[in-house]
């Protein structure tokens, strides 16, 4: 007689956790090792100037200025002693690399870093300074990522995730139960930045288990929407580019646990584009005297556009100050944005007679714009030729939406004006470049590129271009960033078209065409 081999039941996948399965997780999170229960703050001027009660919880003060190091050491903490003695790893250029270091200095762990070789050295050095063993690889994320990988198969190491990770969420959640318990009063809406999806997948579960009244409103950069593109599509979209202004929350592809807790429980989601971060970064630093970055300014911006486009007043907004990691030189570039983000200045271009007179006629027209007087915050003039002149300049406003009224007024006097304070183009290049109209620049194509700040992105760009080809114009500002933004003007003949998009597609810089750009058109075309 024959034994039977004993039948196992097929194994089966782990059923997705519950609002009530993460709201023990998070009861239960251990972060306070490392972070400490943050403030939260009434921003008294913008909640003044917005009639509405507006609340910033900040976690820009944690010991690495980011949240981040919350889900990390959550995640680390659950570790069993064999992996930590083997160690941990992770793939990021900023925020997630300090808290995973910070979090194994204290557990007495090692930390591999893998960061691409673009990350800007003071990032570097801060990993470096907390214990973190750095690992440049690669010229983005996806790069490093995928290194990540095989070091972690090759040495045994645990990765730890930047947000697709329960534990990670969950530990990201205490940010929600401190506020809760730090305001009992009325609460609106909570605004959370979204680039992975760790941070509002931790808010929302807390939020939605406990005051479930509350409305949780996700926020993206317009450039950088993976998540609201997968929440409208029903499934993860991969963004083919990002953009890097907001590093922090510049991601491709959100996580799959991530996209399934945001599509069930966040109440809506809202983009906002870089004037507004600058001048939401601006607001911050008003009432606070404290600078966070771009990702930590997201839900600012938003909270002003909800009340905008709602005309709300008496309400409590909450956001938080998710990081404060800038760069220095960065702040340049936002001080410059600011005041259009805030619609504080208004940007044209216009043609005035090239006569006698019309100069001053001009300056009177401006001078008898509706709402009094008016500052000229930036004069470019350049003589085209003997019957006109081309003119860009800055004018100072008191309200939103003032720039096309004040084009229309212009036009109306003679002036034939542009307005040009949403294009991005003249805000970036065109300010900086006026008069460079050339006869010789026949069949010009103009490109605005990111190129990763490192040596040897031009020289790449140069090996690929074809020798036929002709540069007619450059122009670059460093902004302190992780990318430059370049302007290029490339003489390309009609029938090497279909080349050159080629040569575009194999060299992978981020681009854009404005080629037909009317502002190009009518500072710089031949």
């Amino acid at each position: 007689m024959t034994a039977k081999t004993p039948r196992t039941a097929p194994r089966q996948a782990p059923q997705p956790l519950s609002p009530a399965d993460y709201l023990i997780k998070i009861l239960n999170a251990r972060v306070y090792d490392v972070a400490v229960a943050s403030p939260l703050e009434v921003a008294a001027q913008l909640s003044q100037r917005l009639n509405n009660t507006v609340l910033l919880k900040r976690e820009d003060q944690q010991p690495v200025h980011s949240f981040k190091l919350r889900g990390a050491y959550n995640k680390m903490s659950n570790l069993t002693p064999a992996q930590l003695k083997k160690g941990v790893i992770c793939a990021s250029a900023g925020n997630h690399a300090q808290g995973v270091a910070l979090s194994a200095n204290k557990l007495g762990a090692r930390a591999v870093i893998v960061m691409p070789t673009t990350t800007p050295q003071v990032k570097i050095d801060a990993v470096k300074q907390l214990g973190g063993e750095v690992v440049l690889f690669g010229d983005s994320y996806s790069d490093a990522y995928q290194h990540s990988v095989a070091l972690e198969k090759k040495h045994g190491l645990t990765f730890v995730h930047p947000f697709d990770d329960p534990d990670v969420i969950a530990g990201q959640g205490t940010i929600a139960m401190e506020m809760l318990s730090q305001h009992t009063g009325p609460l609106d809406a909570v605004f959370v930045a979204i680039g992975g999806g760790g941070l509002i997948s931790g808010v929302a579960n807390f939020i939605k288990a406990v005051r479930p009244d509350v409305k949780v409103i996700g926020v993206q950069m317009n450039d950088s929407n993976a998540m609201i593109q997968s929440v409208a599509a029903q499934q993860r979209v991969t963004l083919p580019d990002v953009g890097l202004f907001s590093d922090g929350t510049a991601v491709k592809l959100v996580g799959e646990e991530t996209f399934r807790v945001a599509s069930g429980l966040v109440d809506g989601f809202m983009e906002v584009n870089t004037d507004a971060v600058c001048a939401a970064i601006k607001d911050v630093f008003v009432d606070t005297r404290s600078i966070v970055e771009p990702a930590g300014a997201l839900a600012v911006a938003a909270i002003k556009q909800y009340v905008a486009q709602h005309k709300c007043k008496g309400q409590t907004f909450a956001a938080i100050l998710c990081g404060a990691n800038m760069n220095f030189d960065r702040l340049r570039f936002v001080a410059e944005r600011a005041d259009v983000g805030e619609e504080k200045e208004a940007l044209f271009a216009v043609t005035i007679p090239e006569e006698r007179g019309s100069f001053k006629r001009f300056l009177e027209t401006i001078g008898a714009l509706p709402g009094g007087p008016r500052n000229i915050t930036e004069f470019n003039y350049r003589m085209i030729d003997s019957s006109k002149a081309h003119v860009f300049v800055g004018l100072s406003t008191q309200a939103k939406g003032e720039s096309g009224q004040i084009a229309k007024r212009l036009n109306k006097q003679g002036f034939d004006t542009l307005d040009l304070t949403h294009d991005d183009l003249a805000k970036e290049h065109l300010r900086h470049m006026v008069g460079g109209h050339s006869s010789l620049s026949q069949d010009e194509r103009l490109m605005r590129f990111e190129f990763p700040e490192r040596p040897g992105a031009l020289l790449k760009f140069l090996s690929l271009m074809r020798p036929g080809w002709n540069i007619s114009l450059f122009h670059y500002r460093n902004q302190g960033a992780d990318y430059g933004r370049i302007v290029v003007g490339l003489q390309v003949p009609p029938k090497d078209n279909k080349a050159f998009d080629q040569f575009l597609a194999t060299l992978g810089y981020p681009h854009a065409e404005e080629t037909q750009n009317p502002a190009y058109r009518l500072f710089l075309r031949s």
